[in-house]
């Protein structure tokens, strides 16, 4: 089976192009954009071999796991342009809902979206996002927006809980994934339109926000902050009520729920 756009993605101008390995589906988006490809263009690989994550760190991707990058050029603010992780997560959380649905398992695992680009399955790490831009000229911008899966194994060396959607039972495909992912972006990316809908996405990712209402340690620029997770607020900041009862809004930091918590105290 080879990588399919859905019905609806392939209607509104959405293209694809698949590898077999690739370096970085990033990478690739944003020389796309520079040799001027138009955008709206989906790059996919079950095998990609110098992922990288926020902050430079690596994300592995290997035979089976998807890793896809959708490339957009366009005029937006690059403050609205930042929250389309947000539509992106959401939009994962619809694919799984899809992918579940058709291919079990009977009890799916809960689906939850960590602050700022995550996707967990019952607390552990499925999908991880990362957005990058380029500025191609006045007033148009390339944005690259990748998105990491664990289809058919996960890392077990890393310092939080990982995940699979083999591991859950899910008898779905790096391709049937994709094919659900491109469908939901295209809905939620159609609300979101440059930015306006933003509070419709916004109060959709929270009914499915990991550890909102709980206390949270954040890391922010050499500080921790602790206290408890209140909401993301119009412009999808972090919003903590801290142990002193302030309300502190935090536009990028790391984000520890539980006993990782503790850990980092």
């Amino acid at each position: 089976m080879s990588f399919a756009l859905s019905p609806v993605a392939g209607n509104e101008g959405y293209r694809v192009e698949s590898f077999e390995t690739v370096g970085s589906t990033n990478a690739v988006a944003l020389e796309r954009a520079a040799a001027g490809d138009p955008g709206r263009l989906w790059l996919v690989s079950k095998r990609q071999e110098s992922g990288r994550g926020r902050r430079g760190r690596a994300w592995s991707t290997p035979e089976g796991n998807l890793a896809s990058t959708l490339l957009l050029v366009e005029s937006y603010e690059m403050k609205a342009a930042a929250t389309l992780g947000f539509v992106a997560g959401l939009s994962m959380a619809d694919a799984l809902d899809a992918v579940f649905a058709a291919a079990g398992p009977a009890v799916p695992p809960q689906i939850g979206l960590k602050w700022p680009n995550d996707v967990l399955l019952d607390g552990a790490k499925l999908s991880g996002i990362l957005l990058e831009s380029s500025i191609l000229g006045k007033d148009l911008f390339a944005i690259a927006i990748g998105i990491g899966t664990n289809v058919v194994a996960f890392p077990d060396d890393l310092p939080y809980p990982a995940t699979s959607l083999r591991a859950t039972g899910c008898k779905c495909d790096a391709e049937m994934l994709f094919a659900a992912l491109s469908d939901a972006w295209s809905v939620n990316y159609r609300i979101w339109n440059g930015g306006r809908g933003l509070d419709d996405i916004r109060k959709r990712w929270l009914k499915r926000a990991h550890g909102l209402g709980q206390d949270v340690t954040m890391q922010v620029e050499g500080r921790v902050i602790e206290g408890r997770f209140e909401t993301i607020d119009e412009a999808c900041r972090f919003v903590i009520r801290d142990d002193e009862g302030a309300r502190v809004t935090v536009t990028a930091g790391d984000v520890y729920f539980g006993t990782a918590t503790t850990l980092r105290k």
